[in-house]
């Protein structure tokens, strides 16, 4: 094989391994686990949440429940890491927030969603719940943050 054949394999297998490494952690890591898996992630977060005031600890830490895993989302051509985080596993119809952590860590932005606790069964969260953002997203990450809470089956 020549060597112009030889760089171009190596440069498809680097590639091929970085794509892999990339869809490795696509859901397989959870909001309440992320802090811990890497520094980059605990620095944007705090630059995210820098000049909050009255944030809860589980917020501030990404410490509440998460009970599933985080998921790449596309967004205006852009690839977030997003996922659901509870205060805690028998409060997520009260107190929840969505992230959203781009692919190459640099940005962060969250929707903390609440409800008021002893809300009726019959009465929809929807209609309700107090949204407060987190890292200035535009339109298009709102919406996008929105549409994840509608996809919990809980969420009407």
């Amino acid at each position: 094989m020549g060597r112009k054949r030889w760089t171009s394999l190596a440069a498809a297998l680097l590639l091929g391994g970085s794509a892999a490494a990339m869809a490795a952690n696509d859901g397989q890591v959870r909001v309440d686990q992320l802090l811990g898996s890497d520094p980059e992630y605990r620095e944007t977060w705090q630059d995210t949440i820098k000049g909050e005031e009255r944030l809860p600890d589980w917020v501030v830490n990404l410490t509440g429940s998460a009970q599933q895993q985080m998921s790449a989302v596309t967004e205006d051509g852009d690839k977030y890491l997003v996922g659901p985080l509870c205060e805690g596993p028998d409060n997520c119809t009260y107190k929840r927030l969505i992230v959203a952590f781009s692919w190459d860590k640099d940005d962060a932005y969250g929707m903390l969603v609440e409800v008021p606790e002893g809300l009726p069964n019959d009465k929809s969260p929807t209609r309700h719940a107090q949204y407060r953002w987190l890292g200035e997203p535009d339109d298009g990450m709102k919406a996008m943050l929105q549409e994840q809470l509608k996809r919990d089956p809980n969420w009407y």
